[in-house]
């Protein structure tokens, strides 16, 4: 959550901020936090009076008594007696006022840096980057979703060659669990598993630590990274024991920074981890969710990063070329977008979103969102920096991006690759999947 120093300090940026966020209500919002820290900063200076006062007092009931002025010291103890119900008033009225800023500092997103782009949907982001000769880059592209280009013999969607060549059994999933939990089966989850294998090498090829963490967390997690109070409608919730299954590896690997200091030499801290992710997308219909587009339960590698605030922008920098660096190998079209304000995350300071193009579907899929979250998530976790030089401690940067989630790679794959003879499989994976076609 934003910082009460940044918002105090630097009023009017934050406003702006939230606007190009296009977060309604910006200014009311944060008059309101700002009236509630007067109140909380109020009663803690009553309550610090009080109690010096009750101290002085106090320090005077001895010496009555041994002079003998016992009346005098009962009338002093009745004055203290009356500061300590004060004095715990107070402490109600300050603690209360704490619990209301805490609830609306966690309502105000993240504020965009200088160069996201003002707009307020998809349509408005900016394509920055792509491999495709005739994709045109540049501030010029906005809203230029209906880019073609050529695929050689992409003519079915993944869903039919996932049919064709016994792959992926969607209708089998439904029947196990549910719309949205395909079951992968023969060379469809060699296919899985040879791209977790891939990714996690390249990532450790990068100098990330693999992580294995727990797929369920509790509410301090997902408090810890923004996926709660926000997001709670989106994540499967075990009411018994008040788990939540994880959205993203984020949370569970950033969360390991939890109530933690740690040294300036010690980071960038580079972390990876292969998790199975769980998403209710309550409401998506449509050709959003056909086949492999859209999904409950699916495979994905996150990358995460704790970084000084100073490094944060390079280490942002690397991550997005370590994505780039594996769509390139992958052999897939692929452009890059900068959100604009208002299709950025709540969490985000700024995002670039990796797309791979469907020839067969003739539309764009989202594979990847790398974000720099500034000190936004490390506020919330308590996540702090120990600097060298003075000792002194400050807000650390978190980072995290997917690298890369399973789904719509697969699609991609199967509907880029696919010939007669059979489904082509792009050269780094061979060495995994122990073989160059599916036939």
């Amino acid at each position: 959550m934003l910082t009460l120093k940044l918002i105090t300090e630097e009023t009017e940026r934050v406003i702006k901020g939230l606007e190009k966020k296009h977060f309604k209500g910006a200014k009311e919002a944060i008059d309101e936090v700002i009236a509630t820290d007067k109140q909380r900063r109020n009663a803690q200076t009553e309550l610090d009076q009080c109690l010096a006062d009750a101290k002085k007092l106090a320090a005077e009931i001895g010496m009555l008594m041994k002079q003998g002025k016992k009346d005098e010291a009962e009338g002093v103890k009745a004055k203290v007696a009356e500061l300590k119900e004060q004095s715990k008033a107070l402490e109600e009225k300050k603690s209360a006022a704490e619990q209301e800023l805490t609830r609306l500092l966690c309502q105000i997103p993240n504020i965009p840096y200088d160069e996201v782009p003002e707009g307020s949907c998809a349509e408005d982001n900016w394509v920055v980057k792509s491999n495709l000769k005739d994709c045109v880059v540049g501030q010029d592209t906005v809203g230029n979703w209906d880019a073609n280009p050529v695929v050689e013999s992409a003519k079915l969607p993944h869903w039919e060659l996932a049919k064709k060549y016994n792959l992926i059994d969607f209708d089998l999933g439904v029947k196990i669990t549910g719309a949205g939990f395909p079951v992968y089966r023969g060379q469809g989850a060699r296919l899985q598993r040879a791209l977790i294998n891939f990714f996690l090498n390249e990532a450790q090829k990068a100098g990330y630590e693999e992580i294995m963490p727990p797929t369920v967390v509790n509410a301090a997690s997902g408090y810890g990274t923004g996926q709660l109070p926000d997001k709670e409608g989106q994540m499967y919730h075990c009411d018994l024991d008040d788990l939540y299954l994880i959205p993203t590896a984020e949370v569970p690997v950033t969360n390991i920074y939890r109530d933690v200091i740690l040294d300036e030499k010690d980071l960038p801290i580079k972390n990876c981890a292969y998790t199975q992710c769980f998403r209710r997308e309550a409401g998506s219909y449509g050709k959003d969710v056909r086949g492999l587009n859209r999904l409950h339960e699916f495979s994905k590698i996150e990358i995460v990063r704790i970084d000084t605030p100073e490094h944060s922008a390079e280490s942002h920098k690397e991550m997005l070329e370590h994505v780039e660096g594996l769509l390139q190998k992958l052999e897939l079209p692929y452009r890059i977008l900068r959100l604009c304000g208002g299709d950025q995350s709540f969490t985000s300071a700024i995002c670039y979103d990796f797309e791979v193009y469907s020839e067969a579907q003739k539309r764009w899929l989202e594979v990847s969102s790398v974000s720099n979250f500034d000190t936004y998530q490390a506020n919330r976790l308590k996540c702090r920096v120990r600097r060298s030089a003075d000792k002194k401690t400050e807000i650390a940067h978190t980072l995290n991006g997917s690298a890369l989630a399973l789904p719509r790679i697969v699609a991609a794959i199967l509907e880029n690759n696919q010939t007669e003879e059979g489904i082509r499989i792009p050269k780094c994976l061979q060495h995994f999947m122990g073989c160059d076609m599916i036939k």
